[in-house]
């Protein structure tokens, strides 16, 4: 009888310990999900916010900036007619001697997607950073600055290859530019409008004659070389040149261009680049939490909405009356062209 209601006993405390730990579990479960619920909600009310002040910014930005990049814009349209008009040019004939051809073997056209896959891959993942600033707190760059410079890259380097391709048209080494591909000639045009349309996307894909320079290296290399410039990752940095030059070799393994167009690329986009970046204005750097950064140089009637956009971009609330810059250089703080010591500062002086 004692052992009998001993082993009761037992489990009808081993039974209590049971749901005793179930149900502290499931409590523990449930303060996670809500503790994750709340944090959810938190962060997703910051991520809106800072969407809605960075577009507001980038609208101010847009409305005085918008005449360069519709210029661009359009320009990009020009270039493609230009491409298109070279193609009633071009005359098929056999492939050039090329020393790329002799040493990098052929993929061939089954295989001749890797390089435009590799080429949407570097064009999407700059697309998507320059819009960044509207997700991530730490910010570099504005994303209609960071367009308006690079379509003055593109404009600049697509002007001289317009120029050079159509001063010498060679016979194109791709598949569809060859003898006897029916697409290796454009019959003569019955309309204006058969031209101005360009017959897009199969006229630029399938467009031969526009050789000398490659115009997938303009727009990589401009690319990599914004991005080298206002970066701020080492290793995509590195990554983005290493791509460059595998996408070169596969340029030319693929037949799309003679080696020579790829080298042509090389050196005349990074001066390009070089050159008008000089020429341009600098772009404020979002980094320097210190300056204010003035949205615009003129005198207008908004001030007030962008005294709120400073503060929402440099996260302070400074008086915005005072926007003189500062700067410091050799332990001093120079205000409005006037020097004070910082020690003096910390004494109280």
């Amino acid at each position: 009888m004692e052992t009998g209601r001993y082993m009761v006993s037992s489990t009808t405390s081993l039974s209590t310990t049971t749901s005793s730990s179930s149900s502290s579990s499931s409590s523990t479960i449930y303060n996670y999900k809500k503790n994750m619920s709340l944090y959810i909600g938190r962060e997703a009310s910051k991520l809106w916010k800072r969407v809605c002040a960075e577009t507001t910014t980038e609208i101010n930005l847009l409305v005085e900036n918008w005449k360069y990049l519709l210029a661009g814009l359009v320009f990009q349209y020009i270039h493609g007619l230009a491409a298109r008009g070279v193609h009633y040019l071009h005359r098929p004939g056999p492939t050039l001697q090329d020393l790329g051809f002799m040493l990098l073997p052929e993929l061939g056209q089954e295989r001749a997607y890797i390089s435009e896959s590799l080429f949407t891959v570097i064009f999407l993942s700059f697309f998507l950073w320059t819009f960044h600033p509207f997700i991530f707190k730490t910010k570099k760059i504005y994303t209609v600055l960071i367009w308006c410079r690079v379509l003055a890259f593109l404009v600049a380097s697509q002007a001289l290859r317009i120029v050079t391709f159509y001063s010498t048209q060679l016979p194109g080494p791709n598949y569809h530019c060859r003898e006897g591909s029916p697409l290796a000639t454009l019959p003569h045009p019955k309309s204006v409008a058969e031209v101005l349309l360009i017959n897009f996307p199969h006229g630029v894909i399938y467009g031969c004659g526009d050789l000398i320079f490659s115009s997938h290296m303009i727009f990589t290399l401009v690319f990599v070389n914004t991005y080298q410039r206002y970066g701020t990752k080492r290793c995509i940095k590195q990554l983005g040149w290493a791509l460059t030059v595998i996408q070169s070799f596969l340029i030319v393994a693929s037949r799309k261009h003679y080696t020579v167009d790829v080298v042509v690329a090389w050196y005349t986009v990074n001066l390009v680049v070089f050159f008008v970046e000089k020429k341009l204005q600098e772009m404020p750097d979002r980094t320097a939490a210190t300056l204010l950064i003035p949205l615009s140089t003129k005198d207008n009637k908004d001030g007030r909405n962008k005294e709120e956009n400073h503060k929402l971009l440099n996260g302070n609330t400074v008086d915005p009356s005072d926007w003189r810059q500062r700067t410091q250089a050799n332990g001093k703080i120079l205000e409005d062209g006037h020097a004070h010591h910082a020690d003096s500062a910390k004494n109280g002086a």
